[in-house]
């Protein structure tokens, strides 16, 4: 772990520069609005190691797949997450010596991301070569107010010279992803525009013809005063900008304010982006950076008044939630139900598509309980839109019927091409069936299951009719070549999670014809004509789920992982010398998928998803067996490791789990952080403490809390939106204080009491 940046409650805090923590910097020190993007690259030139990122949401490009043996079913192309233009850039030159902290001595380096207010800040000391010092202040954001704008201000002091300043605003669209397969730059110029003071760069992508469209303007203050300066513009390929000499004097301060519109193809007809693109700009540039700077920090105020979890007593846990709240909303707004929830989100290019299982199974949660319903009904209307493209990729497959929904992806299209991953781990259609249950579990929407729900469902039951055979010596019915939650084993025979959740997912499935049928009538008939729907598939359906194969060991009382997991030497983690960790950087994966270790929450996935199904003492058994042969290697693993422990009383191992999935990135545990933040396991941050600490659930259609509090902590307290009513739940040593902020009445239970809560007052249990 890199434990190298200040424990503060609001600001991720770096003191002295090295270089060595750049590249996990800029990712932890990313910002964006859901509609773009920009790691913590710095403005002026930096010749050090650095991953240039700047991305805008739903761009992206179809990379030619590269495999080493090709084999029938494998996507065309992975789907990159573009790096586009590099809106930032301002280099800085001081009587001809470039300003580049590769190259200088740095004291006084600060950098800050302030989560209250949504910017990013970094001061500096830097002595050029020549002995020449400058004292710098940069101070940067992107609107979430005004989705298509970024504003930079920058400033610099001479402190022991007077000379000549350089300054060099630009754009530039030459650049490149770190990831791309054969080494390809994925973009082509459009056109350009250079006038002092004012720049424009269209560039589109060589495949898909996506646009982008950025345009600068920018303002230069010396004395408290705008500079009226002169200069020359330079144009290269993809590559627009100016070059501003100007004089400076010792101990004053120059200001440049560069504001950027960056606006794309998927809004607006390309004919039409500069003409977009200038609007938005002179309207952010007329209100100025202040303003701008201003509505931001009353922006993110209304976000930290929806979904902030204080914690007392604990400053490192309380800047490690707030952190990653405060990435999971800069991440996904959901005002375009077009786009999802990248791995990385806007912090890096690590992982490719956009889509992934993550987004149902460990980011709905959140998004549920901190934002307006509709926020997360357009994550199941994504996946809705995207039912033909599952059903072609389970066609491309050899399935006659049904829908696979893709590992990763842009589109629909299937385009991960690990095949391990894309032809086995087909859990991932069983957690978006389990996603259409939970948003409808917790808001009590049953019309969206006749608008689009069972749609879905449908297509997924026949996929798993058709992948499941049954068994003649078993008399059961069997899953064969899967690969479950815990990606350390490939290729095995009845995965228990990948079995549950199918039958599980049929189960659901045939729940939702019933209810449909009985109160929708007139809408399920619609339905049955338009999917085709025969009674006999779902009898059919009905004998999968009656005689579904569960692999078990009587004598140990667990669920077994997959049917040969006992045949493995049987080892615990902690018997393990630390050199060995992590083992996917240590071990072969011919060790590793021979090992007994576990990489995430495998059946304890389908217990955590299912827990209303199986009793405590059940749920114990299977934690104490499979915990302690868990690494915990993926970022998905902790949270649900907490979540099971808080239900068992573990409480210890619940605050562990806890911090692991909280602090991932903030401490680099697992030390991959400079490819970009985990943004799955910031939404296992949250899910730790709501459903782990505070033990929240919905059974019946009622809010239940079953809270306890971490020994060293005081009190926390969060919020969610339950079905109209915006509730803040304080949990102390003695008492547990619920007051309701909004004008709805709710009813709920507390320890298993029922407590009622009228609008706009408070109750204590």
């Amino acid at each position: 772990m890199k434990q190298y940046l200040k424990i503060d409650e609001w600001n991720i805090i770096e003191e002295g520069f090295n270089g060595d923590n750049h590249e996990l910097s800029e990712g932890i020190f990313s910002i964006g609005n859901g509609y773009m993007g920009q790691r913590a690259n710095f403005e002026e030139k930096y010749s050090g190691k650095s991953l240039q990122g700047s991305y805008m949401a739903g761009v992206y490009y179809p990379d030619k797949t590269r495999v080493g043996w090709w084999k029938n079913g494998y996507p065309e192309y992975f789907a990159k997450v573009l790096n586009s233009t590099n809106w930032i850039g301002i280099d800085f030159s001081v009587d001809g010596e470039v300003l580049d902290l590769a190259t200088c001595e740095v004291k006084d380096f600060v950098r800050t991301l302030n989560m209250k207010e949504g910017y990013l800040h970094r001061s500096f000391i830097a002595k050029l070569p020549s002995g020449k010092e400058v004292k710098v202040d940069a101070k940067r954001f992107v609107s979430i107010v005004e989705k298509e704008i970024g504003a930079i201000r920058y400033s610099i002091t001479p402190l022991n010279f007077e000379g000549t300043l350089s300054v060099s605003p630009y754009l530039d669209g030459d650049i490149k992803n770190k990831d791309s397969n054969y080494d390809e730059k994925f973009w082509d110029e459009v056109s350009k525009k250079s006038n002092l003071g004012q720049v424009s760069l269209v560039v589109k992508t060589k495949k898909l013809d996506f646009y982008v469209c950025s345009s600068m303007r920018y303002d230069i203050i010396q004395a408290d005063k705008k500079v009226d300066f002169n200069g020359e513009c330079i144009e290269k390929e993809k590559f627009a900008g100016n070059i501003v000499n100007l004089n400076v004097k010792q101990g004053e301060e120059t200001v440049v304010y560069k504001y950027v519109s960056n606006v794309t193809s998927r809004d607006y007809k390309a004919e039409e982006l500069l003409t977009v693109g200038k609007e938005a700009l002179e309207k952010a540039y007329e209100k100025g950076f202040e303003v701008l700077l201003e509505e931001q920090a009353g922006a993110w105020a209304e976000k930290w008044k929806e979904s902030d979890i204080v914690i007392k007593g604990d400053a490192s846990a309380q800047q490690a939630i707030r952190f990653n709240i405060f990435q999971m909303n800069q991440t996904y707004t959901g005002e375009d139900d077009r786009l999802n929830i990248g791995p990385k989100g806007f912090t890096g290019e690590k992982y490719g598509g956009s889509t992934y299982w993550d987004t149902e199974a460990y980011c709905l949660p959140f998004y549920l309980s901190t934002a307006d319903s509709r926020i997360a009904k357009n994550l199941l209307i994504y996946r809705y839109k995207q039912l033909e493209k599952a059903k072609e990729n389970a066609r491309k497959l050899g399935f006659t019927k049904g829908a696979l929904y893709p590992m990763v992806t842009m589109n629909g299209e299937e385009c991960h091409n690990e095949w391990e991953i894309t032809f086995e781990e087909i859990h991932r259609n069983g957690a978006i069936a389990h996603a259409i249950y939970n948003y409808v579990n917790y808001t009590g929407d049953k019309s969206y299951l006749g608008q689009c729900g069972l749609d879905v469902l449908v297509e997924i039951s026949r996929f798993w009719e058709e992948r499941v055979n049954f068994a003649s010596n078993k008399g059961k019915y069997v899953m064969l070549g899967v690969t479950g939650p815990n990606e350390y084993e490939n290729n095995v025979n009845n995965n228990w999670y990948t079995n549950r959740i199918a039958a599980w997912t049929l189960e659901y499935t045939t729940e939702v014809i019933d209810y449909l049928k009985n109160n929708e009538a007139e809408r399920y008939a619609e339905l049955v004509k338009k999917l085709d729907l025969k009674e006999e598939e779902v009898n059919k359906w009905q004998d999968i789920i009656e005689n579904m194969y569960y692999p078990i060991d009587e004598e140990l009382g667990i669920f077994l992982q997959q049917d040969g997991y006992m045949d493995k030497e049987q080892i615990l983690v902690k018997e393990l010398d630390p050199k060995h960790l992590p083992l996917n950087q240590n071990w072969s994966w011919d060790r590793i998928l021979r090992s007994c270790f576990i990489k995430q929450a495998d059946v304890l996935q389908g217990l955590y998803f299912l827990e209303d199904r199986y009793d405590l003492e059940t749920i114990r058994r299977n934690f104490e067996f499979y915990e302690p042969r868990t690494v915990h290697e993926s970022s998905l693993s902790p949270c649900v490791h907490s979540i099971l422990a808080a239900k068992l009383g573990e409480q210890e191992k619940a605050y562990e789990m806890y911090l692991r999935t909280a602090r991932l990135d903030l401490d680099n545990y697992n030390n991959d952080t400079e490819d970009g933040c985990h943004i799955t396991s910031m939404a296992g941050s949250w899910m730790s403490i709501v459903e782990g600490f505070g033990g929240m659930r919905v059974r019946d259609g009622k809010l239940t809390l079953n809270p306890f509090i971490p020994e060293n902590w005081e009190s926390f307290s969060f919020k969610v939106m339950f079905r109209g009513a915006l509730l803040k739940v304080n949990i102390k040593k003695d008492k547990v204080a619920i007051t309701n902020e909004s004008q709805q009445g709710i009813t709920l239970a507390v320890n298993g009491k029922d407590y009622t809560i009228a609008g706009v007052s408070e109750i204590s249990a």
